[in-house]
């Protein structure tokens, strides 16, 4: 079992990728912080269909089930752990990361907790996982994405594969789903490795 991770929703289209990493996460780590912008929960309930507001917004809302190691962080308040570098965690994922949020984070402009604590991700050298859904991309974009590599970020992009011979929606997301788990060092089984020996 791993100890603290952050986990950033922004406006980017692609909630599920947001909900099945979440009830995948939840497996592995003691806690998972969930920061989501108003966004978010705008392109949840368009989406997914989902009854969601920021007034009721649980992992039961959410997720369909009660996770006792998910909690929600106000996106607006800072006087919250992963606001300082002295917070110590596993890293964060912000799942999806809408091209505005990520534009935020290259320049070094925090204007909410999700940006500043992936902010402080890269200060204190700790994991930063950016899975972007955008396409296509522009060349603002690309000097994003490489500048955010630069800085120590994994950008990671919503790319399903489709070598395993997918049947659901859910079986293509499980496709990134299972990248994102590899890279904070999970050993997943949602997705066989690409010929490797079982």
């Amino acid at each position: 079992m791993f100890g603290k991770l952050v986990v950033g929703i922004t406006g980017a289209s692609g909630a599920i990728y947001a909900v099945r990493f979440l009830q995948h996460a939840a497996q592995h780590f003691e806690q998972l912080m969930v920061i989501t912008s108003q966004h978010a929960l705008s392109v949840a309930r368009a989406e997914l269909g989902l009854d969601i507001q920021p007034d009721n917004l649980c992992a039961q809302s959410l997720l369909g089930k009660h996770y006792p190691n998910i909690i929600f962080l106000n996106p607006g308040d800072y006087f919250t752990p992963p606001a300082s570098g002295s917070f110590r965690h596993d890293g964060m994922v912000i799942i999806p990361c809408s091209m505005g949020t990520a534009g935020r984070i290259a320049h070094g402009v925090s204007d909410d907790l999700i940006t500043r604590a992936a902010d402080v991700c890269l200060k204190e050298r700790r994991k930063l996982i950016l899975v972007v859904r955008e396409t296509p991309l522009n060349l603002i974009h690309l000097r994003t994405l490489t500048a955010l590599t630069e800085a120590g970020a994994v950008v990671l992009p919503a790319a399903p594969a489709f070598y395993h011979r997918p049947h659901t929606v859910e079986d293509l997301v499980d496709t990134v789903v299972a990248r994102v788990l590899q890279q904070l060092g999970i050993n997943q089984h949602l997705v066989a490795q690409w010929q490797a020996e079982e």
